[in-house]
């Protein structure tokens, strides 16, 4: 089901991308409308796919994740089967937050967070080193994080 966006919807998307919990009744104050048109909106969203669900942002750091690393990896063969094995095993992994197929010199470009450099060496040589058809594994380390937003350039 597809639905356009109009001002007033990309509004209320940037508002709860600032701020998840705010009520509607929030919402509707700030872009001076009633509640029910702020709600049916909202509940529009969630139905049509554009809101795809509400989380907490955790500061990875106070959580013991001190340790964030790019790996890129490239696959030995590209075959559908070995495709969509990577693909389900990649995601059973707890460390990796991201995972993208991407376009260039590798298929995929992960985002691990782990505490420290010996997590992230048993990471490498004991979980993706058992995926098969990997041949090559590439990794880059966050020295200083400068951005880390999640909310879209709506407006």
């Amino acid at each position: 089901m597809t639905y356009n966006l109009d001002a007033t919807d990309r509004r209320i998307i940037n508002l709860l991308e600032q701020d998840a919990k705010m009520t509607i009744k929030d919402i509707a104050a700030q872009l001076n409308m009633s509640t029910t048109p702020i709600f049916d909106r909202i509940k529009r969203l969630e139905r049509t796919g554009y809101i795809k669900g509400y989380t907490a942002i955790v500061d990875s750091k106070m959580m013991g994740f001190n340790l964030i690393a790019y790996c890129t990896v490239t696959l030995e063969t590209h075959h559908k089967e070995h495709i969509q094995q990577f693909v389900n095993d990649v995601q059973l992994l707890s460390e990796v937050i991201e995972c993208y197929h991407i376009a260039g010199l590798f298929d995929y470009l992960l985002k691990i967070y782990v505490e420290d450099m010996n997590d992230y060496q048993l990471f490498i040589s004991e979980k993706l080193a058992s995926i098969k058809n990997i041949g090559k594994v590439q990794s880059s380390f966050v020295m200083t994080e400068i951005k880390n937003v999640s909310a879209l350039p709506l407006l």
